[in-house]
């Protein structure tokens, strides 16, 4: 991941525009062999975060949330990496390996992985298994919900991270 975007940080998003512009940011900073796992509750905003990277990314296809086929590429329009977008949840699901490594060749991509950027939804305590250093982001929606019942914001909390590093989110 590029120096220009921080390693670690908060930040309040109140409406999933300014989801998709953090995102789009991030997707900027990122570079091949980079993993970001996302970790947050049904509705938490972890595929609209998703659209914004790849835009940031300069990928095509539509994004949407991977749930029913596992995993999709999204190949660049500028040259940069292809964005591999996983449910990690459903990847490590009932009948599988346990190995975060072999369960993604097993389906049998397209792109190397550290050809590619992966985003992985529901990924925390897996997918971190295949990397030396990943983004980690939790999605808050709870918070600004208790405060005011109305709120759409979501409270992002995100740190670079490396096994063996003690966990800070």
């Amino acid at each position: 991941m590029r120096s220009s975007f921080p390693a670690r940080g908060t930040r309040r998003l109140d409406t999933a525009a300014d989801t998709r512009a953090f995102g789009e940011g991030l997707g900027r900073a990122l570079q091949a062999g980079d993993v970001v796992i996302l970790d947050g509750p049904l509705g938490a905003g972890k595929t609209t975060l998703t659209q914004g990277i790849a835009a940031g990314l300069g990928v095509r296809g539509r994004v949407t949330s991977p749930t029913f086929v596992i995993a999709r590429e999204h190949r660049s329009t500028v040259g940069g990496p292809t964005l591999v977008h996983v449910d990690a949840y459903r990847l490590l699901g009932e009948g599988s390996s346990g190995d975060p490594l072999g369960e993604l060749d097993a389906l049998d991509l397209d792109t190397e992985l550290l050809d590619a950027v992966v985003v992985a939804e529901w990924g925390g305590g897996l997918v971190e298994q295949i990397t030396e250093e990943y983004l980690f982001i939790h999605l808050d929606r709870e918070t600004a919900v208790r405060e005011d019942p109305d709120s759409e914001a979501r409270i992002f909390t995100w740190e670079l991270r490396s096994p063996g590093l003690p966990d800070q989110v």
